[in-house]
């Protein structure tokens, strides 16, 4: 487990304090707006003197979403954002104490906000730490890889082809490995990371971990046969990840995928995580959020973190 320095380790009263949040929400009670409002009132009851949330795609209504506190909603119309600018950083942490990093979702990224600004404000001697939100993302998904109850499930579907380029990783934890959504399209992707994993260790044969979904004839969803394969799986597992929905979702003739899949998830008595905005989105429409032990803010974060076991945005707040 990562040691992290917290913001509850540190004294913030009277102090000038910078957050870098995950802004991307609309819904205050989604698990980002939750994790926003929950440090905004931790500082304020411990008597901050002043705090600035800085992240990207907020709303316009976040100005007046907590009282006394500065919002930059969009960061990255500074195109110095992406570029992990040192310029950028010393221009962002004029008047400020303490760089409190709550923006998980953003930290397996280089950007200036969550890299070159905590290193900078580091090497002045000044405080530097993690927010309440980011602790708990770093406990619940510690849990895939430290000492999990097996056998350890993975669900990896939705429509992003690079997500492949995690199965190598996954093996070395996961002992099955489903594979839906858009993502059996591209069969010999896999098939060349099963063939690299049997060259380079005999012992590793991916081809009997990833099980393949086949796919409807229009290739929204997977098909009843593909389900209940699936289904046989999810009733066995100990751990499981979710990442993607099975097909769209969004669309009533090609939401059974999705749907019994996650029901059947959210049955299980597994300990069960799941993250990216889409999965959120289908966990909402079905109810079942609250049937998941941990719903991560991050979606390529947490496939990050899995696979590496650290990100980026961690590292700058620990060298």
């Amino acid at each position: 487990m990562i040691e992290i320095p917290t913001v509850e380790d540190l004294d913030v009263k009277g102090k000038r304090v910078l957050v870098r949040a995950d802004l991307e929400f609309k819904d205050r009670e989604s698990p980002r707006g939750n994790a926003t409002d929950s440090i905004v009132a931790y500082l304020k009851k411990c008597g901050s003197a002043k705090i600035k949330l800085i992240g990207h795609k907020g709303i316009a209504e976040m100005y007046s979403w907590w009282d006394g506190v500065e919002v930059t909603y969009d960061i990255r119309a500074d195109e110095r954002e992406l570029e992990n600018s040192i310029e950028m950083a010393e221009e962002l942490a004029v008047g400020w104490d303490i760089f409190v990093n709550e923006s998980f979702a953003e930290s397996h990224r280089e950007y200036t906000s969550v890299n070159a600004l905590p290193k900078l404000m580091k090497s002045k001697n000044q405080p530097v730490c993690f927010g309440l939100r980011f602790k708990e993302e770093i406990s619940n998904l510690s849990r895939v890889f430290i000492n999990p109850k097996k056998p350890v499930l993975m669900i990896i579907s939705g429509a992003k082809e690079d997500k492949l380029a995690y199965l190598e990783s996954f093996v070395k934890f996961a002992d099955k490995i489903l594979v839906g959504g858009k993502l059996p399209e591209y069969k010999e992707k896999v098939e060349q990371v099963e063939s690299f994993g049997r060259a380079r260790d005999k012992q590793v044969e991916l081809v009997e971990k990833v099980i393949l979904a086949d796919l409807v004839a229009d290739k929204e969803d997977i098909t009843i046969h593909s389900i209940e394969k699936f289904e046989e799986e999810i009733a066995k597992a100990g751990t499981i990840v979710v990442s993607g929905p099975l097909g769209k979702f969004e669309d009533e003739g090609h939401r059974q995928g999705t749907e019994r899949i996650f029901r059947s998830v959210a049955k299980s008595s597994a300990y069960k995580i799941a993250g990216g905005g889409d999965t959120e989105a289908a966990l909402a429409m079905f109810n079942i959020t609250h049937k998941f032990d941990w719903v991560s803010v991050g979606g390529g974060a947490m496939l990050e973190f899995l696979t590496k076991g650290t990100l980026p945005g961690i590292e700058a707040l620990l060298k």
